[in-house]
Parts: structure tokens; sequence; C-alpha cells
């Protein structure tokens, strides 16, 4: 279990050092993903250890949040006087992520329907 927990330190280390290093216009976090992906398609057999670590991470996940939601209730001042507007920015954010998706998607579907009507030569 140490050893699923290490590697997804050093996997998010690594993308940050990689970040860093190059400038790459990707959070480092994503680069430790992929870097994850990598390593698990090289190496099989962290799999079922690293699921059980990350079932955990997920089960406890609200515990993640509390020093998020501390930092938060320190900014008081800062959320009386810009409030409405963050929470107009992440309500149309919100709303147009969901349209672009539902629009994403409705394509990909109409284009693969299209496809599997094409009789076969």
């Amino acid at each position: 279990m140490i050893g699923a927990i290490a590697l997804l330190l050093v996997c998010q280390l690594a993308g940050e050092v990689i970040h860093r290093l190059t400038g790459l216009p990707l959070p480092g976090s994503v680069i430790g993903m992929g870097l994850l992906l990598a390593w698990l398609a090289l190496v099989p057999r962290e799999r079922l250890t690293l699921t059980q670590v990350t079932g955990w991470l997920t089960a406890h996940l609200s515990i993640m949040f509390v020093p998020a939601a501390v930092g938060v209730m320190q900014e008081g001042a800062i959320l009386s006087r810009y409030g409405l507007g963050i929470v107009v920015a992440v309500v149309v954010s919100t709303l147009l992520t969901l349209a672009v998706t539902a629009l994403v998607f409705a394509a990909v579907a109409g284009r693969e329907a299209q496809d599997s009507e094409e009789p076969a030569s």
C-alpha cells in the first residue's frame, strides 16, 4: 500500500519537475497522470494495489477538502466583495461546459450512426 501511494506521489512530482523544466503548457499533475498511465501500461502488476489505494482515497475524499474550505473561510472580505462575480462565472462556465459537451456528444453519436448505416463494400 505504501508503494502505491509512493508511486502516485512520484508520478505527480515527476510531472511537476517536467513542467517546470520544460515549460510545457500542461499542469504538472496532468503530466504526472500521463506518466502514471505509461507506468501502468508497462507494469500491469501494480493495478491491484493501486486500485485499493485509490478506492481508499476516494472514500475519504471529503477530508482532503477541509484545508481548502478553511482557506476559503479566511478570505471572507474578498468573497463578500467578489462573491457574486465568482458565482456568476462558475454558473456560466458550468453551463457552457455542459452545452459544449452535449454538442460534441451529439456530433460524435451522429457520426457513428452514419458510419454504421453505410453498407460495407
